[in-house]
């Protein structure tokens, strides 16, 4: 049987995802054969895998950093938020259907062997599986038939160590009222306290940490630093939706209420003089390089909310001048018409943006695949991708067909490419649409569209320290490797998996 060991907190963003990552690496790096654990991720960033089958891209980040490809069994239950109330429901990659969130609460408990299942999966390959929890363990309206937190913990028998984050304040409230609030045979499960984000001298923190230890009764086995790391995030609270800076190349990525995918463009992050700024009102597009609608898990109705707001006139306006990218939703939003005859999303049949050739089919089947290629017969400010491969992959529920040719269900927009159906439509002017994700991620493609941006506006850029972001990734792992090994007692958290790293 593996060695299991988990990440609890004391909320939501504590940093148990980048924390569970970095145990990842480390176990990897001493020769280990980690894998993660989630039982049930609530998140519209999404990933496919080489099966075909979909999973939160949390746990896809932390498989990178153990070294391993990801696989379904990791996150055999994937929450895709569709409104405030309710979500899609993945298992085991594979969708399940639509539920309110009483519907899913009273539900879940028949997930159970589906936990059970995916679990001893992957200690068929795995020596430890690092688990990660979800929100508070101490959520006492989620505590009955939990599946994710302590009901998990329980269920494999895993130690915990608990998370909090002191960059928000009141850490020690937060670790000691979670505490107060867990059952005895739960608190006796919390093995280690961790203090996350910490900015400033640890030493003026020693007395509050003693005080913390004596009031807990558990160790503190860890003080981390805030660390600025460009990795994959909870897309809910991450903080690349606070950045308003304007760089030498100005992208600006429209976050709907239900955007999703947004990983696709951490990418261009790797260049001080690039700004990836994400616009939610029409005050703050002003005048960018470059317009990017990103993916949605509901596209007619955050499409909708941009015909209301004023974002979708502003960006038709702007087409005009600058180039605009629309990827899977947004690629389907820039068409000419979608419809939803089956009630996929919200019925019915609603215009698009117009701007380019295509029109779109709401369908209940997922596409779901990996795909690879060559952009071929590129024209615009973008022909510099022209030639180009690419790898990624589709998540879509719609069939998308050039407009005034063959019928929409004869001509799909698939992962083989030709010259009349392109990996990336052009659609005149200004204006592409795209239904492939990581299509950036390699460094010529990346660093085409940033030379192209530039040359539109008459400067040079270095692109140095642009990489593959495979690649950046790696190297990012190793620094979240090293910062957590100097701030932690590993040889301590060895000890609780009943290994030692020393023989």
């Amino acid at each position: 049987m593996s060695k299991v060991i988990m990440i609890q907190g004391t909320m939501s963003n504590a940093g148990k995802s980048l924390l569970a990552a970095g145990l990842c690496r480390i176990f990897q790096q001493d020769g280990y054969h980690p894998a993660p654990f989630k039982s049930q991720n609530m998140a519209l960033n999404s990933y496919v895998t080489a099966e075909g089958l979909e999973m939160g891209r949390a746990q896809v980040m932390q498989a990178e950093a153990a070294g391993i490809a990801p696989a379904v069994c990791m996150n055999p239950i994937l929450l895709k938020p569709t409104s405030h109330t309710g979500s899609q429901v993945i298992v085991n990659g594979e969708v399940l259907g639509n539920m309110s969130a009483r519907d899913y609460f009273a539900y879940k408990k028949n997930l159970v062997p589906e936990i059970r299942k995916a679990f001893r999966k992957l200690e068929e390959t795995a020596d430890i599986i690092v688990i990660e929890g979800a929100g508070s363990p101490a959520e006492i309206n989620l505590k009955e038939n939990d599946i994710v937190n302590m009901g998990l913990a329980e269920m494999v028998d895993a130690p915990v160590l608990l998370v909090g984050d002191i960059d928000r304040g009141g850490v020690f409230a937060q670790l000691l009222g979670t505490l107060m609030l867990l059952e005895e045979a739960e608190r006796k499960r919390v093995k280690g306290l961790i203090i996350n984000k910490f900015r400033g001298d640890k030493s003026i923190l020693d007395p509050g940490i003693e005080m913390l230890e004596q009031k807990g009764g558990i160790p503190v086995v860890g003080v981390v630093p805030y660390m600025e790391l460009a990795l994959e995030d909870e897309d809910s609270l991450t903080e690349r939706f606070e950045k308003r800076q304007e760089g030498l190349i100005d992208i600006a990525v429209i976050r709907y209420p239900r955007i999703s995918n947004f990983t696709d463009y951490n990418v261009f992050e790797q260049i001080p003089e690039v700004s990836v700024r994400y616009v939610d009102r029409p005050g703050q597009l002003r005048h960018p390089d470059l317009i990017i609608l990103p993916g949605s898990k509901n596209t007619m109705g955050d499409l909708k909310w941009m015909r209301q707001n004023g974002l979708e006139s502003l960006i038709k306006e702007l087409a005009e001048e600058i180039p605009v990218f629309g990827v899977c939703g947004g690629y389907q939003m820039l068409g000419e018409r979608i419809s939803d005859p089956d009630g996929v999303e919200e019925g019915g049949s609603l215009r698009g943006m117009e701007l380019l050739p295509v029109s779109t089919i709401l369908c209940r089947e997922k596409e779901r695949r990996q795909t690879e290629g060559v952009i071929n017969g590129l024209e615009g400010p973008l022909r510099g991708l022209s030639g180009l491969p690419f790898r990624g992959y589709e998540i879509h529920a719609g069939r998308t067909a050039i407009s005034g040719g063959e019928s929409t269900e004869a001509v799909e927009i698939s992962a083989v490419w030709t010259a009349e159906i392109p990996a990336v439509l052009y659609g005149g002017k200004n204006v592409y649409g795209s239904y492939i994700h990581g299509l950036f991620d390699r460094r010529e493609t990346a660093l085409a569209v940033i030379e192209t941006l530039a040359e539109r506006k008459g400067i040079r850029l270095s692109g140095e320290g642009l990489e593959d972001y495979a690649s950046y990734k790696e190297k990012q792992y190793d620094r979240l490797a090293d910062t957590l090994r100097s701030c932690l007692d590993m040889e301590y958290i060895y000890g609780i998996l009943g290994e030692s790293h020393l023989g």
